[in-house]
């Protein structure tokens, strides 16, 4: 399980616009908010991603960088980028592998469904170390996005 003060495992993976993004370069001198949820489309997804598409300006504010990823394929999720008209980059972790090594994967999900992102917030500083965790069991709840803000606004 990965905590708080951990380096935050390396990635690349495929955003909407099929090109390779890697966890580097989504520092570029910011912060990173990793929201891994389990599927576009589903209601509590769409609250989710929304909610932070509707507050981006803040996120801006606090210089950070916020990424969604899903287990989804880039397909999908660019027909749900732009359905949502979310202002942030999606990623395909198709494979599992991201999922996995950040342990925010469910092993059975809803309708026999397994292998599915586990809802979780990771907050990532410029430097890659893990600043906030959050790892939800019940895929029906949302992070909390005031914490997320509050370890933001502590890396200023």
């Amino acid at each position: 399980m990965l905590k708080v003060g951990d380096k935050a495992p390396a990635f690349t993976l495929f955003n909407t616009d099929k090109q390779p993004v890697s966890l580097t370069d989504l520092h570029n001198g910011k912060n990173v908010v990793l929201l891994f949820f389990p599927l576009a489309f589903t209601s509590v997804c769409t609250t989710e991603l929304c909610t932070m598409r509707d507050n981006m300006e803040k996120y801006n504010s606090l210089n950070a960088n916020v990424v969604g990823i899903s287990v989804d394929s880039v397909f999908t999720l660019a027909k749900f980028k732009e359905q949502e008209r979310l202002n942030f980059t999606l990623l395909s972790d198709f494979n599992k592998e991201v999922a996995t090594a950040y342990d925010a994967i469910y092993g059975d999900f809803v309708l026999g469904m397994k292998g599915v992102a586990k809802r979780s917030a990771f907050v990532v500083d410029k430097k890659g170390i893990i600043r906030y965790v959050e790892v939800l069991e019940s895929a029906g709840d949302l992070p909390n996005f005031a914490a997320i803000q509050q370890t933001l606004e502590s890396l200023q």
